[in-house]
């Protein structure tokens, strides 16, 4: 039932701005959640037509109560978005004038107990967004050895403790199979000290590491950001809300590659192989946040960064760096 997956969409307002629906065009929300963007953009351009894709079934069947009143001109796909290519081209759709994606975790899918992303109450070590398929959180951490399992605390979770919470995750690995349990062991690997001063619980990074690994993220994100540029027509926007430093980078160095084109007078930068105008332009400078209306409503959106940037109909030929190439530096 939609009740049971209620979730404020961050940044709406901004949203709609910049990726701007118009009538007679195409959308496709990669990360369909509950539908409120997607409502909202059909709302917008009532002649508009939306592809919904979420890999969470109970995301969809919310989607689907949504976006009821909308009719045929919103069709929902179960799927990944990082699957859009395959996912158009079995819709017969080569191209399309906007896409969306609002990165991680959703509200009902924290605050469900059964789903294991939140340590607020007692639940399985699950965190799969979609429950149907993969291995569980409890299933990465009796697989990944200790210094697996610290790389991936360290490298997603950003959290300086890792080794020593992998240390004693992997102690405990036997008698640790609820949310409450895991959060008891991190926790007794961080410093009293460090406790009291920090205004997250001890296990927040933790567990976001987790998640992260279980639905693999940031690989999803990669191959998106390689792929997206052939799925918009030119005038498309992209825009992509992300909530974690790991992805607003790789969002943010992505569209700048997208945006960069060769010192070298055109025919020559084309005889070099360079790319002589850009593929996508900046729509936002910088990063949108969100406003302190929306934050005093909803505190969970103090996280969120937008990003959007427009194709052009310059051909997607590799720039300086390898084509598709997500600079670290």
């Amino acid at each position: 039932m939609r009740s049971d997956f209620v979730h404020a969409s961050v940044l709406a307002r901004e949203v709609i701005a910049e990726l701007s629906p118009q009538n007679d065009k195409v959308y496709v929300d990669g990360t369909l959640g509950g539908a409120g963007h997607a409502s909202l953009v059909l709302a917008h351009a009532p002649g508009a037509r939306l592809i919904g894709i979420d890999r969470d079934p109970t995301a969809l069947a919310a989607s689907r109560e949504a976006l009821t009143p909308f009719g045929d001109r919103a069709q929902i796909v179960h799927g990944d978005y990082d699957q859009m290519p395959e996912i158009l081209a079995g819709l017969g759709i080569a191209r399309v004038d906007g896409i969306l994606l609002d990165l991680g975790v959703s509200s009902p899918q924290l605050d469900v107990a059964e789903r294991g992303f939140s340590f607020a109450r007692p639940g399985p070590l699950d965190m799969r967004m979609d429950p149907t398929q993969g291995p569980t959180a409890h299933d990465l951490l009796r697989e990944l050895s200790e210094p697996a399992l610290a790389d991936v605390i360290f490298t997603y979770g950003e959290e300086r403790y890792s080794k020593k919470i992998a240390r004693l995750i992997k102690a405990a690995i036997d008698r640790v199979h609820t949310t409450t349990e895991l959060a008891a062991v991190i926790a007794q690997a961080i410093p009293v000290a460090e406790q009291r001063k920090s205004k997250i619980h001890p296990a927040t990074r933790t567990f976001q590491a987790l998640r992260i690994a279980v639905n693999r993220e940031l690989e999803q994100l990669e191959r998106f950001l390689a792929a997206f540029p052939d799925l918009l027509a030119p005038g498309g926007r992209c825009a992509i809300i992300s909530f974690h430093s790991l992805e607003d980078r790789l969002v943010k160095l992505r569209f700048r590659d997208l945006a960069w084109t060769s010192s070298l007078p055109p025919a020559f930068a084309a005889r070099e192989g360079e790319r002589a105008f850009a593929v996508c332009e900046p729509v936002t400078r910088k990063a949108v946040v969100a406003a302190d209306d929306e934050l005093a409503a909803n505190p969970r959106a103090r996280s969120a960064r937008l990003r959007v940037c427009e194709r052009t109909a310059a051909p997607n030929v590799p720039s300086g760096a390898p084509a598709g190439a997500i600079r670290r530096d």
